[in-house]
């Protein structure tokens, strides 16, 4: 791969459920101006509904569900492309989105390189990060503290790089996967993603794993997707499982992990006491089916 980043782009795109947003996102991706040669390739992650043949699309079937580790990796042994261009499904992107990114991203090369993201409302999501600590996540497990984790500080707070916002571009610890551009030859070099990671701490992981090799990560503010988010991850409760099983086992792998458990659960014991007050007042709450259910969540292996 040229200094630049200039070379050949393989989209790989995860396909599992309705085949709808993905069809959008590829024929997005065939309507590109002014990108480089754009590969296209689609993972069936043994989807209930199998992706359809499509024009132009390479498609690799897998025979069992693996987690998005194992989905990523699939996708990225069938690209050819210099740069791999890892995204969501449930993207919306602009005719010029390709083009941007790698431009954007052609200065820091190699880097790991993703733009700013937005709801489809229009809100900004803190996709920068900073790597994951025990008091990021003890603060995002203080029940007490949801009524004011809109405000900046709280962001700042559980991990999230405020100063990576739409129009900003500036090196952070890591980026949120949704939409990835990854030198191939340095994703290659580490392995790809680790694919213990079923669901979530799979990018931070491998992101920590490219820096080690020098590869920064770079959030290019002024390229911009529209996500819509939580697509693929079922309901709130499996989604919450998947995200702490994926801790469990980022800070198992990195170190940390006893203090965090520590930390959790008297966080744990907090929201009992937070819970238990607001029980007494009347309000909607069951302290101690929640305790139990996020002590339950702390035994998870990851």
């Amino acid at each position: 791969m040229s200094s630049s980043g200039t070379g050949r782009v393989s989209a790989v795109i995860p396909h599992f459920g309705d085949p709808a947003p993905t069809l959008a996102l590829v024929d997005a991706l065939r309507a590109q101006e002014g990108s480089p040669d754009v590969e296209i390739v689609v993972s069936d992650d043994a989807s209930p509904e199998p992706f359809p043949p499509t024009d132009g699309v390479t498609v690799v079937r897998r025979e069992s569900n693996g987690g998005v580790g194992a989905d990523g990796n699939t996708r990225a042994a069938a690209a050819t492309g210099d740069l791999l261009l890892v995204l969501n499904s449930d993207l919306q992107i602009g005719p010029t989105f390709v083009a941007d990114l790698v431009a954007a991203a052609a200065r820091w090369q190699p880097c790991v390189a993703g733009p700013a993201t937005v709801r489809p409302d229009g809100r900004p999501e803190y996709t920068g990060r900073h790597f994951p600590r025990v008091r990021h996540q003890t603060i995002e497990w203080l029940v007490p503290l949801a009524r004011w984790r809109h405000l900046r500080l709280l962001h700042e707070a559980v991990g999230h790089d405020t100063r990576a916002l739409p129009g900003d571009t500036l090196p952070v610890d890591w980026l949120v996967g949704a939409a990835l551009l990854i030198p191939a030859t340095h994703f290659r070099a580490v392995g790809g993603f680790d694919e213990r990671f079923f669901m979530n701490a799979e990018e931070v992981d491998l992101q920590r794993r490219l820096r080690a090799r020098g590869v920064p990560s770079i959030h290019c503010g002024n390229v911009q997707v529209v996500h819509e988010g939580g697509g693929s991850s079922g309901d709130g409760d499996r989604r919450r499982a998947w995200l702490v099983e994926g801790r469990v086992r980022y800070a198992r792998k990195w170190g940390g992990w006893r203090r965090q458990r520590a930390a959790l659960t008297v966080a744990t014991g907090v929201n009992l006491v937070w819970n238990t007050g607001r029980h007494l007042l009347g309000r909607d709450s069951r302290p101690l089916t929640t305790a139990r259910a996020e002590l339950e969540l702390l035994r998870r292996k990851g």
